[in-house]
């Protein structure tokens, strides 16, 4: 799995890295933007990932039957008739499923119908709200920064309906096990930004905007090859509208929702006491933070395949695998972070060049650097735990958890950077990460809600209650 994802990070990376050329303030006046983007349309983007993963692998564990479900799905993909072709060769040849041959799966509908609407919704929200939320973000029109983050967040916004519908696929997917058509997806969609971003930017004279346009296209170009991909396989839509269940998305969805708003309020203040540190400061951040996201996917990963393999294991109340999964998860996502902080003790002074070569930049990057490295085993733990919290169904605790959690952290935003400027803001970030990581191990370690079963306490779902 490292690897692949390896794949997947690296040309996002270098795509960022052609925003470098245009100097420190278009950097960080990006770096404001796409926070925003992220507050505005991961706000609902996340929970619905998270939610559809969770329903996706109940339903199809509940299905099976006893029958492995991704066995079962890509038997789906090659034949309906695989017994058969089992007595005539070895590999089954592919052939096409009709319509009443393809699964129905509620969770999956519901999924994209809410997906459509939020893309809808996310996307005018940031065609007529992003000079106020720039301005709250501390990017007023008398800062240099204004023009070209509105220039980047508008046309941006204009993805918002492909990404959610993207991410809601990639949690069908998800839900089935099934990590490498997302994953090849993202890869051939982040080589399409690459190769757009200059010829864009350069060749057509775009600046910013074209690096806006490239991501963009990027994006409607892997939620169409998701989506047909996903076609081939399952029915998209019920023949009743009747079918569709969106009471558990909406009532789980709610407190991911409650949960996202307040883990987005803390990073989102925090990219804003960044941006108030100035454009030299703010384009320091920016790089770390990217480094800091793009080495923690592969700890997101992680999680996501233990939500999968914990949200089935409940369903079938196998609580033997859910205590082994969930303790094998936890090693591998320590182990990893130990890994990863290693490595970016050793590359990341070297590494950060290919973002920028001012002085003044990089000096700021290495008093944050100490930052990111420290933080790698904290954050592949608290991305382990949201795994397998959403994988129990825990959206309760972790949406509350959460609230708490933002409480100090925010306190720690507002006060510190005044005192040690950027630094201050990365110990924010710390405390937030820390607190994250705190509570998923007070929740297992309590055994009380989903993990009374760690008590040899009987744990009934909702659906038996």
């Amino acid at each position: 799995m490292t690897p692949r994802l390896l794949l997947q990070v690296k040309p996002k990376l270098l795509a960022g890295a052609f925003l470098t050329t245009q100097g420190p303030v278009e950097l960080a006046a990006v770096g404001v933007s796409i926070s925003v983007f992220n507050l505005v349309s991961k706000v609902c983007n996340i929970p619905l990932l998270n939610v559809t993963t969770s329903f996706v692998a109940e339903d199809a564990s509940e299905e099976s039957s006893g029958v492995d479900d991704l066995t079962k799905f890509q038997e789906s993909e090659s034949t309906p008739l695989l017994s058969a072709n089992r007595s005539q060769a070895s590999k089954p040849r592919p052939v096409d499923i009709s319509e009443e041959q393809k699964r129905f799966l509620p969770a999956i509908s519901s999924a994209l119908v809410l997906g459509i609407a939020l893309g809808v919704g996310e996307a005018f929200i940031l065609a007529f709200l992003a000079g106020p939320i720039l301005n709250v973000m501390g990017v007023g029109v008398a800062s240099p920064m204004h023009t070209p983050a509105l220039e980047y967040l508008a046309l941006r916004g204009l993805g918002a309906p492909a990404v959610v519908v993207a991410l809601a696929i990639q949690g069908v997917f998800r839900g089935f096990k099934d990590t490498k058509t997302p994953l090849y997806a993202s890869i051939a969609g982040s080589f399409v930004n690459v190769f757009l971003d200059p010829v864009l930017m350069f060749s057509l004279h775009l600046g910013v905007g074209g690096a806006a346009v490239a991501t963009v296209v990027s994006e409607y170009f892997i939620a169409s090859v998701l989506l047909w991909k996903l076609k081939q396989r399952v029915l998209l839509f019920p023949k009743r509208w009747e079918d569709l269940k969106f009471g558990r998305f909406l009532t789980s969805g709610g407190y991911l929702i409650g949960r996202t708003i307040s883990l987005f309020a803390v990073f989102t203040l925090g990219t804003s006491m960044a941006a108030r540190q100035g454009a030299i400061p703010m384009a320091a951040h920016q790089i770390c933070v990217q480094i800091w996201l793009a080495v923690s996917l592969l700890s997101d990963s992680l999680a996501l395949a233990g939500q999968a393999i914990i949200a089935g294991a409940f369903a079938k109340n196998d609580y033997k695998l859910v205590k082994e999964a969930s303790i094998r998860v936890l090693q591998i996502g320590l182990g990893l972070g130990v890994v990863s902080g290693l490595a970016l003790a050793i590359g990341m002074p070297t590494f950060t060049s290919v973002f920028t070569d001012d002085e003044t930049v990089l000096f700021y990057v290495g008093l944050l650097i100490p930052f990111v490295v420290v933080t790698q085993p904290i954050n592949a733990l608290a991305f382990v735990f949201d795994g397998l919290h959403y994988g129990a169904s825990d959206f309760e605790y972790a949406a509350v958890s959460m609230m708490a959690i933002s409480v100090p952290s925010i306190s720690v935003l507002l006060l510190f950077p005044n005192y040690w400027g950027i630094s201050g803001v990365w110990a924010g970030l710390t405390t937030v990460m820390t607190l994250r990581m705190v509570a998923g191990f007070w929740r297992m370690k309590s055994t009380t809600g989903p993990w009374r079963f760690l008590n040899g306490e009987t744990y009934e779902t909702e659906d038996e209650l």
